[in-house]
């Protein structure tokens, strides 16, 4: 189950009451930072935008590809590991509105992870350092380290302690 805290509303729609959650100028600050960034091809110039402009913990030699998408309404809430591989295309939500209420969840992408393309990290998912998810997954659940995830429904595939040592295979 994803880690995310629940607020409830009355009325209309909890997206249609999105300036009451989130300061409509944060926001417009937000989608500009973000649509400049996910359009530069210099990966450090863009982890620093994120750093600076957006409040994100982005490691060390981090890549985003070409427009990946981070979450515009809570970004600070995104952690990415140092030396990782976010994929082109690749969203990554912090919150969920629906019609009775939205939720918000902190995303943690731990070391040396790599994210394919076209993938959806939901909010209040944990994914392990070295693990790999496939292009074209939607991550609703933790992720362990060093496992493979991939599919929608997303599933575990493999974990680093079932792969083989190369080096024991030579022997």
């Amino acid at each position: 189950m994803r880690n995310t805290k629940r607020y409830p509303v009355k009325g209309s729609n909890a997206l249609w009451q999105i300036y009451k959650t989130v300061s409509f100028w944060k926001v417009f600050k937000n989608v500009l930072v973000i649509e400049i960034a996910r359009f530069l091809p210099f990966l450090r110039l863009k982890n620093q935008m994120y750093r600076t402009f957006l409040h994100m913990k982005v490691g060390d030699r981090t890549a985003f590809a070409y427009k990946a998408l981070v979450d515009i309404l809570f970004p600070e809430m995104i952690t990415v590991g140092k030396n990782c591989v976010i994929g082109y295309h690749t969203t990554i939500l912090a919150h969920e509105y629906l019609i009775d209420e939205y939720r918000i969840g902190e995303v943690v992408i731990g070391d040396d992870v790599m994210i394919g393309a076209n993938t959806t990290i939901l909010p209040g998912v944990t994914i392990g350092d070295r693990a790999v998810v496939a292009a074209g997954s939607v991550v609703h659940k933790d992720v362990p380290a060093g496992a493979f995830a991939c599919g929608n429904p997303l599933q575990i595939r493999q974990k680093s302690s079932e792969k083989k040592d190369p080096e024991q295979t030579k022997r």
